[in-house]
C-alpha cells in the first residue's frame, strides 16, 4: 500500500479516553484490514489491534475518573488557544508488543515495515 497522510485536530472526550481523531479514515482502515487478513492467512501469533479509525490517545480513565465534570473538561479542552491541527505522513507500520500495567500502556518494538514506495 502507498504511504498516505492523516490530519489530527482538537482533542475530544471518548467513552474511556481523551483522544484526537484523524482523517481521512479510509486509508487507515484499508491498512488495518490488509494486516488483519495477512495475519489470519499466515496464522501468525501476532494479532492486530481492533482499531477502526485513526486516533491518538492522550489519557485514559482510571479510578476516580467518574468524579470528573465532563462539561468542565470539554470547556478546558476548547479553551486551548493554540493551533492543534497537524498533518502526518504514514509511511510505515510499527509492530509492537503492548501491555497495560494498570496505570500506563507500555510497548516493546518488534519491527518497522515501510509502506510501498517509502525509503
Amino acid at each position: 500500500m502507498e504511504p498516505f497522510t492523516l490530519t489530527f485536530d482538537r482533542s475530544a472526550i471518548a467513552p474511556v479516553a481523551i483522544e484526537i481523531s484523524g482523517w481521512p479514515g479510509t486509508p487507515f482502515t484499508r491498512l488495518v484490514d490488509s494486516i488483519t487478513q495477512f495475519t489470519q492467512e499466515q496464522r501468525t501469533a501476532f494479532r492486530p489491534a481492533a482499531s477502526r479509525y485513526p486516533h491518538m490517545s492522550i489519557a485514559y480513565t482510571g479510578p476516580g475518573s467518574e468524579t470528573i465534570n465532563p462539561v468542565g473538561l470539554r470547556e478546558a479542552l476548547a479553551s486551548i488557544e493554540a493551533p492543534l491541527s497537524h498533518t502526518v505522513r504514514a509511511d510505515r507500520i510499527h509492530i509492537v508488543e503492548q501491555w497495560h500495567d494498570g496505570a500506563t500502556i507500555k510497548w516493546e518494538p518488534i519491527a518497522s515495515i515501510a509502506l510501498k514506495g517509502s525509503a
